[in-house]
């Protein structure tokens, strides 16, 4: 599974790259800490509304540290998805550390 670190993202982000951030946490956790322009798909629904997704862009998948980003995007390839996917190693946690400490942290 390829990866992608909070940094690198960041970079992606600041270069205009045209990528998709999904965040794969449940709502309360959404609300809580957010990647800002992140589209909150929660794990248990990331299949049925893969057709959310553009299979043409890089999606990066993110969660709190990378475990539920790893088991979205797995079964996101068990269900044909065809584009580019792309864990966030450390999640949102990971985001707070390196890229943005005005994230909270739980």
């Amino acid at each position: 599974m390829e990866e992608i670190t909070a940094t690198e993202l960041k970079k992606k982000m600041d270069d205009g790259e045209n990528v998709q951030l999904i965040d794969v946490r449940q709502p309360d956790e959404f609300a809580f800490a957010k990647i800002e322009g992140a589209k909150l798909i929660p794990l248990g629904e990331i299949v049925k509304r893969m057709d959310e997704l553009d299979d043409s862009r890089e999606a990066v998948i993110q969660c709190k540290a990378g475990g539920r980003s790893a088991q979205a995007i797995q079964a996101l390839q068990r269900a044909g998805y065809k584009g580019a996917l792309k864990n966030m190693r450390g999640g949102i946690t990971a985001w707070s550390n390196e890229v943005d400490p005005k994230v909270p942290k739980y």
